[in-house]
């Protein structure tokens, strides 16, 4: 099995086999999505982009457009179970990303596969699915806390999204901090949390890495005055793929969220609803060279250069 990834450590994991020179595996388990704002379509261009091989796992496909999803198909868990096991057998993968997989069954069939490969970091995605039915929602939502943070490196999802999920019952004065939506997904076994559009002053949005003991880094953004569908698969993908090549974890969520910026950015509007980020951004010709690209924040960094490591996942249940 694939060692954890770690800054001390900065090579993909070892095979079997000798090393390929090639860019590293990295397993999305997502829907199909044929607007292709989010699922695999941004899964896709988005770890290619920042330099992974994708082995993509289809577990179903939405039925929607640029404006809304209007339903989803779930594979049968077997079929998932298959497409993840023939590609695992035969290729070293160095980080899996799961992202909105449909059904109970198939996050339990995800939580099976994992826990084989418990060395690999499992970056998980919790999307907005106020589209769908209540129940739906709670018995989801329920088998995701329950089967699979346990087994979850890093959980990725906007603020709004998080804390109506994990602190439900939260009556604080003000809306919970990072840090506090980070205890609560440790209270599953979730060992980092990656929130994201947290409200700032003068129409900034802050995104901050978390654990239950600190804030590990924080960026914040410009609110763009538009609405984008995908940007949430966009962030986890290349979260996922620059942590399976090599990048400890703070310099991956830094290389990942100004990705992401660029890629709304460049963002277009292909049909009559929201938004999608232009994944492939650097491929243009015609960009605007003018001006120096914007830095980081750097009075959000550490002070120290220390890194963070990825624990091995191991199933906790």
């Amino acid at each position: 099995m694939a060692s954890p990834l770690n800054a001390a450590d900065p090579s993909p994991a070892p095979s079997d086999a000798d090393s390929p020179s090639g860019p590293a595996c990295v397993m999305s388990f997502n829907a199909s999505d044929p607007s292709g704002a989010g699922g695999l379509s941004a899964d896709l261009t988005a770890m290619a982009s920042t330099g992974a091989h994708a082995l993509p796992v289809v577990t179903g496909a939405y039925s929607r457009d640029t404006a809304e999803i209007f339903d989803h198909f779930a594979f049968d868990e077997d079929a998932v179970a298959e497409q993840a096991r023939s590609a695992l057998e035969d290729m070293a993968v160095e980080a899996i990303k799961v992202g909105f997989v449909g059904t109970p069954e198939i996050i339990s069939t995800i939580a099976e596969i994992t826990s084989d490969y418990a060395d690999v970091p499992v970056i998980a995605y919790m999307p907005n699915l106020s589209w769908w039915d209540d129940a739906q929602i709670d018995s989801y939502q329920d088998a995701f806390r329950e089967l699979l943070l346990p087994q979850t490196t890093v959980l990725v999802g906007n603020h709004s999204t998080l804390w109506r999920w994990l602190l439900p019952d939260w009556s604080g004065d003000k809306p919970p901090s990072a840090r506090e939506i980070a205890k609560a997904a440790a209270e599953s076994g979730v060992a980092y949390t990656l929130v994201t559009g947290m409200p700032l002053h003068a129409q900034y949005l802050d995104n901050v890495l978390a654990s239950p003991q600190a804030v590990l880094y924080s960026e914040k953004f410009e609110h763009f005055e538009a609405n984008f569908s995908g940007s949430g698969d966009t962030l986890s993908a290349a979260l996922t793929a620059l942590l399976a090549s090599g990048l400890d974890l703070q310099s991956a969520t830094a290389e990942a969220l100004n990705y992401l910026d660029h890629c709304l950015d460049a963002g277009f509007a292909p049909g009559m609803g929201h938004l999608l980020p232009d994944r492939l951004f650097w491929a243009q010709t015609d960009t605007d060279t003018e001006g120096s690209e914007p830095e980081a924040d750097s009075s959000t960094r550490p002070a120290s250069s220390d890194y963070f490591e990825l624990p091995p996942h191991g199933t906790k249940q």
